[in-house]
């Protein structure tokens, strides 16, 4: 495969789409943990399922963390790609652009993770409603 500044430009439509959605997702959760905190701390509001909850969020911080970090190793690469391939080193630019497509790849299937924990977190939510949803 010839690896020129074109396969670099490919990839820099998607990275900023996807850290977008990536900041939204993490703008969501910590509106939410500060919502709960409040309810928690000022309301003295607890509800009964309060540890599943926060063990939920819990884990999806630490996901949202690892998507965002290798999305971040990502663009760094695409970068760092463009680098080699403007130092005219083109093996380095093939590496550097592999790890850079592996980083989002990454990004995306740990992306999957957390939504298929905040999936089980409105579950859990739901759980207290007298709704037979099947």
């Amino acid at each position: 495969m010839n690896i020129d500044y074109t396969v670099t430009a490919l990839m820099f439509p998607a990275i900023p789409l996807l850290m977008s959605v990536y900041s939204n997702r993490f703008h969501s959760l910590s509106k939410l943990i500060r919502q709960l905190h409040d309810e928690h701390v000022y309301e003295s509001h607890i509800p009964p399922e309060w540890k599943k909850q926060f063990i939920n969020l819990n884990g999806r911080i630490v996901l949202l963390k690892w998507t965002i970090m290798f999305a971040a190793f990502g663009f760094l690469f695409n970068m760092l790609t463009v680098f080699a391939l403007y130092l005219n080193e083109i093996f380095a630019a093939r590496i550097i652009f592999g790890s850079c497509c592996l980083s989002m790849m990454i990004s995306i299937i740990v992306f999957m993770r957390e939504i298929q924990v905040s999936t089980n977190a409105l579950k859990l939510h739901m759980s207290d409603m007298d709704v037979d949803l099947d």
